[in-house]
């Protein structure tokens, strides 16, 4: 057992119930808490501990309900449903998956009484963007252009979960779905819709028919005006496919996605590169 987890435990008396497991960014446990089914997480990085500050502010309604909290660690209920919409997806039920994680943005993205500290501007969350559209050309390059075009007019501002996709909406039974993981941004609520098109899979993502039908869903349920969404979707796949370069990965889907996306806008695909002048973003 990583030593990490022992003040924890020790703290709020917390009974192993799982093998312990890691990310990138955090060290996860299932416990029990007072025989109840629990999560243990202890964030790594920093955007991680503000991200659980975020999940406490949201008081488990659309998100995971925090039981306890302290410096790096936080204590979740855990996910007991059996139903994954990333399953859903690729078994011919994208159209039920689609509709859970546009209602769980729409919970999330609800008005708050109490307004939350220290935001990221989505400005900011694009800072890789810019570099990588310079330095690649290309899709990114159209990317980019698209990005700069939202961030300099933004509509219908909030808080944002940042990172909606289909493994970070679970099943959590009786309760309902629910969100884990944000990533703390504040900007423009159609943001938060456009990583459902990354994923959850290459053959799901990059199907034409299925990214078409995607969008009319999305614009329907959310409210979305269709070109604005499918710029979000075009910025969004492109840096992520920025942040895969980055990490000398490859970015399959989201240069898929992101061409998908500029089609459906009659964006001409890029031939050349006449060169990217990098945006004057205001700060809010």
């Amino acid at each position: 057992m990583n030593q990490a987890f022992i003040p924890y435990l020790q703290r709020w008396q917390l009974v192993p119930d799982g093998k312990a497991f890691e990310t990138h960014s955090s060290l996860l446990m299932p416990v029990s808490y007072h025989g109840l089914p629990a999560m243990l997480k202890i964030a790594r990085e920093q955007e991680e501990k503000f991200g659980n500050l975020l999940m406490c502010w949201w008081q488990g309604d659309g998100a995971a309900r925090v039981l306890a909290w302290h410096d790096d660690a936080i204590l979740l209920e855990r996910a007991m449903g059996n139903a994954s919409l990333a399953q859903m997806a690729r078994n011919g039920e994208d159209a039920q998956a689609t509709e859970i994680l546009c209602q769980a943005i729409a919970k999330l993205h609800a008005p708050r009484i109490e307004p939350f500290p220290a935001l990221i501007p989505l400005h900011q969350w694009f800072n890789s963007l810019w570099p990588a559209a310079q330095a690649h050309g290309g899709m990114l390059r159209l990317s980019a252009t698209a990005a700069a075009e939202l961030l300099t007019s933004p509509r219908e501002q909030g808080v944002l979960h940042g990172d909606i996709h289909h493994d970070n909406v679970l099943d959590f039974a009786e309760r309902g779905w629910l969100a884990i993981d944000p990533k703390r941004l504040y900007g423009e609520r159609g943001f938060d819709y456009a990583n459902i098109f990354c994923n959850p899979n290459y053959g799901t993502a990059t199907d034409p028919d299925l990214f078409h039908r995607r969008v009319r869903q999305v614009c329907a349920l959310a409210g979305l005006e269709r070109n604005r969404l499918l710029q979000w979707i075009l910025a969004w796949a492109g840096l992520s496919a920025a942040w895969f370069l980055e990490e000398g990965e490859t970015a399959d889907i989201d240069f898929r996605v992101a061409e998908l996306a500029a089609r459906a806008l009659g964006i001409a695909l890029p031939q050349g590169d006449p060169g990217f002048i990098l945006p004057v973003i205001e700060r809010p």
